[in-house]
């Protein structure tokens, strides 16, 4: 590695060009990578709700609907609407009164099951059906056309709605999170390093480093929008410690060695072997996250894991580069640093190790429950600000029509009328339901089935399936539609066992269900990879137990803050943090560790060991949890996307929680449990009698 490391320094003008240019394939590869706007899209395929949904767009040609309510508006200007809604692209068709009789058939006609659908004093319902999902871009398209289209009588509401509207709300914010980022992990870096020079080379390594990264995702397909909301930020919080080591590895590499190159070299050669150590845990905490069986955490794990390797990477060609080349730049801003001390602090903090056991078996306790009672939501919608069009059309349609969920029952086409009449009685009979509505709820004596509208029928009816629409006034993702929805499923499947309920609230309420496996699942596969990595680095198996813990601990405290403030969090934001807080910051944990086992090693008593462990390791872990911070702490200011505000500020306060708890109990732990250690760690067995040490 030294005689790479050499060649990078040689060249180190061929290889900040080579870099620069790479920079213009990855950007067209950013602009090439589709986003994924739905979250519900990343369920898994075995589901029953995914399979409709799949077969609506198969066997009807229809993805998406969305509910349109218009106001005041007589029956002749209402149809010409419709019609002007149908000649939008993508749009397949509008239902509305028109499609079951004629505008010359009174409405009095209709059953009463079927008026109240439509019309609800001087404003009236139609149902948009797309020809593709709710994420397409065609669907997106096709809602902001509408809505040139409607005036200001006419409301949009739907899932296809609220994904445009998180669309246009992520793409104008997105852009400022990096400025944001930026500006305040530039601050950071002033005050924790020594040269108003060196945070500029630094944001400039990690940037290029991101738009590697953003710009590789084109070849995974598509990225969710809360992965290209986050990479950017995590990968400058998560990434920052390997600039810093480097630059401290070439500075005291110049101490002794007089050529640059031959120094920067041997830095490199360092910095690798060190960074890949620090890079794994970060590697294993985003592992986990493939481990979802919600297919998010795939698409974030997978993009972070090529972040840090690409981090890597940058840290050890084009960083060294740029120092070498601005070196006498550096020189001349030089400035003294800006933390304190922290020799008064560590003395203070390893003198009195029982006070801070003391404060961890007090606190573990509630600490743990609120971990476990944080109250997750699971709606999409939840969170996002009230002026935005879809929320608007949504509390209409709540308020004016007591429709808060439309689910679609999919049963066998040839299944006999009269039980397809049963299952929309008993459907209409629960608690919640406002109406339920299939082609046997408009056929009657008076209207047969041959009169009906070929539109109607072709819309609600193939070969092989037919869809019967229920309104509930349960809000999505509650107890109450879970429930509702699970007594409707019951009773279309007494009636055909072929038959299912999809639509928004079924796909949530499944939302739920995987989710809740999952955070069990990758909160256990994190723990044991991180376990596992530390044991082998140490050589140990007290010392892992110990740095778990300690982490495990600061990651309780983190989620049960929102619990004790009455904070609600969105269902990903546990799976998300708890494992990248436990990667990114273990890190800290090894850091101190490191030191305290070499000076044990080296014959030293465990506080004498661990007071110098401290004083030399406080202030890189200071600077890593304050780059994180800053990193996130300003995306969650200004987010209004709740998905990913939640999950920002989660990591933001992990971010001090855990360089708190490393810098205050981990000493505490190491040294309590110090025979222990000695006795359980590979070439420390003897290190408690050298030094006359009796635990």
């Amino acid at each position: 590695m030294k005689a790479f490391g050499k060649i990078i320094a040689k060249y180190k003008i061929l290889v900040i060009l080579v870099c620069v240019a790479l920079l213009v394939p990855s950007a067209i590869g950013y602009i090439r990578t589709k986003v994924n706007y739905d979250i519900l899209s990343y369920l898994p395929n075995s589901l029953e709700t995914v399979y409709g949904q799949d077969i609506m767009v198969q066997d009807f040609g229809k993805g998406a609907f969305s509910m349109v309510i218009v106001e005041g508006m007589g029956k002749r200007d209402a149809a010409k609407l419709e019609e002007a809604m149908e000649a939008v692209d993508h749009v397949e068709e509008v239902l509305w009164y028109d499609d079951i009789l004629g505008l010359e058939v009174p409405e009095q006609m209709l059953p009463e099951r079927v008026r109240k659908v439509f019309f609800k004093g001087d404003a009236t319902l139609m149902i948009a059906l797309f020809d593709n999902t709710t994420s397409a871009e065609s669907t997106m398209q096709a809602i902001q056309d509408l809505r040139k289209v409607v005036n200001k009588q006419c409301f949009i509401s739907g899932m296809a709605g609220i994904v445009t509207d998180i669309k246009a709300l992520a793409m104008s914010e997105m852009p400022m999170y990096v400025v944001i980022a930026s500006v305040l992990s530039l601050i950071v870096l002033m005050l924790t390093t020594t040269s108003f020079v060196v945070p500029l080379i630094f944001l400039s390594s990690i940037g290029v480093a991101i738009v590697y990264n953003m710009g590789t995702n084109v070849f995974l397909g598509q990225i969710s929008y809360i992965t290209q909301a986050l990479v950017a930020v995590l990968q400058l919080g998560v990434t920052m410690d390997y600039s810093i080591f480097l630059l401290h590895s070439y500075e005291a590499a110049r101490q002794t060695i007089d050529s640059r190159e031959e120094a920067m070299g041997e830095a490199i050669a360092e910095t690798f072997s060190s960074v890949i150590g620090s890079s794994t845990t970060t590697i294993a905490g985003f592992a986990a996250l493939i481990f979802m069986t919600f297919a998010l955490g795939r698409d974030l794990g997978v993009v972070m894991i090529k972040g840090v390797l690409i981090g890597v990477i940058c840290c050890t060609t084009f960083l060294p580069a740029m120092v070498l080349t601005f070196e006498k730049a550096i020189e001349r801003t030089r400035h003294r640093l800006f933390i304190p001390n922290m020799d008064r602090p560590s003395r203070f903090i390893i003198k009195r190790p029982v006070i801070w056991i003391a404060i961890f078996l007090i606190v573990i306790i509630p600490a743990y429950r609120g971990n476990n009672a944080v109250q997750l939501y699971y709606n999409i919608d939840k969170g996002l600000p009230d002026t935005l069009d879809s929320a608007i059309a949504n509390k209409k349609l709540s308020e004016e029509f007591n429709m808060s969920n439309m689910h679609i029952i999919m049963v066998d086409s040839n299944l006999a009328g009269k039980d397809k009449l049963r299952i929309l009685d008993e459907v209409e009979k629960l608690d919640g339901v406002q109406w339920a509505l299939g082609i046997s709820s408009v056929t009657s004596s008076m209207i047969p089935e041959d009169m009906l509208p070929k539109k109607l029928v072709d819309a609600l009816r193939t070969d092989n399936w037919e869809l019967m629409m229920v309104c509930s006034d349960y809000s999505a993702a509650t107890p109450e539609v879970n429930a509702q929805i699970a007594k409707i499923d019951e009773i279309v499947k007494a009636h055909d066992p072929r038959g299912m309920v999809i639509g928004e609230a079924p796909l949530m309420k499944d939302l739920e269900d995987v989710t809740s496996v999952d955070l069990v699942r990758v909160n256990t596969v994190s723990v044991l990879a991180i376990f596992i990595i530390v044991m082998l680095v140490f050589k140990s198996i007290s010392l892992p137990t110990i740095l778990v813990t300690v982490i495990e601990f600061a990651i309780f405290i983190n989620m049960a803050w929102s619990y004790y403030t009455g904070v609600q969090q969105p269902f990903v934001a546990p799976v998300v943090v708890g494992t990248i807080q436990l990667g990114a910051t273990v890190d800290y944990a090894i850091l101190m560790t490191t030191h305290y086992v070499r000076e044990r090693k080296g014959g030293l008593a465990k506080r004498d060991a661990m007071l110098k462990a401290h004083e030399s390791s406080v202030v890189s872990i200071i600077t890593s949890g304050l780059s994180l911070f800053a990193a996130t702490v300003g995306v969650a200011l200004y987010s209004r996307v709740d998905m990913i505000k939640a999950i920002v500020v989660l990591l933001a306060r992990g971010a001090l929680i855990s360089m708190v708890v490393v810098i205050v109990l981990l000493p505490a732990m190491l040294l309590t449990f110090d025979k222990v250690i000695c006795y359980t760690t590979v070439g420390m067995r003897e290190c408690a009698k050298k030094t006359g040490e009796r635990g």
